[in-house]
């Protein structure tokens, strides 16, 4: 039998992830208020009934199990999943992918180069901005000029 943690690490449902213990509190007086003395009873049933649910995806899991003489997981069911682990043998598996692969290795070719042409501009740009603040500050008749500064972007570079 998993534990809740282990679901919980597998990507499973997390009811109440997003309330506080103040709104779990207010939902408790809530349900109190509503139900009044029959909140056990409602508990009860609202447990039985879970469990109930629980015993019934574990037979219809088994009873598949059984029938494709394979051992079938709740996550196996997924129409993907299952189609990949118990329909196609791993030489169709590779037939599949094989097209895929060589247009994924020359998208993931193609985006390198243009990382490289990227990074190449981005050194560039810092080279010619570090020149210039190195750049001696006086004119030509030996002044000393105030060097100015860069105005502030007006956009969010990480928003992109």
């Amino acid at each position: 039998m998993r534990t809740l943690a282990q679901v919980r690490d597998e990507g499973g449902p997390r009811v109440f992830e997003n309330l506080n213990w103040w709104e779990i509190g207010a939902l408790l007086m809530l349900a109190l208020l509503i139900f009044g003395e029959r909140l056990p009873k409602v508990i009860g049933d609202g447990l039985r009934m879970l469990r109930g649910l629980r015993a019934m995806a574990q037979n219809a899991t088994t009873d598949l199990s059984r029938e494709l003489g394979t051992d079938i997981q709740l996550q196996d069911l997924h129409p993907k999943a299952f189609i990949r682990k118990h329909l196609l043998s791993e030489d169709d598996e590779q037939a599949i992918r094989k097209p895929l692969q060589g247009l994924f290795d020359d998208v993931k070719n193609d985006l390198n180069g243009v990382k490289s042409d990227l990074d190449e501009v981005a050194s560039a740009a810092d080279l010619k901005a570090h020149r210039d603040d190195v750049s001696s500050t006086a004119n030509s008749n030996g002044a000393a000029v105030e060097k100015s500064t860069p105005a502030p972007r007006r956009f969010d570079l990480d928003a992109t």
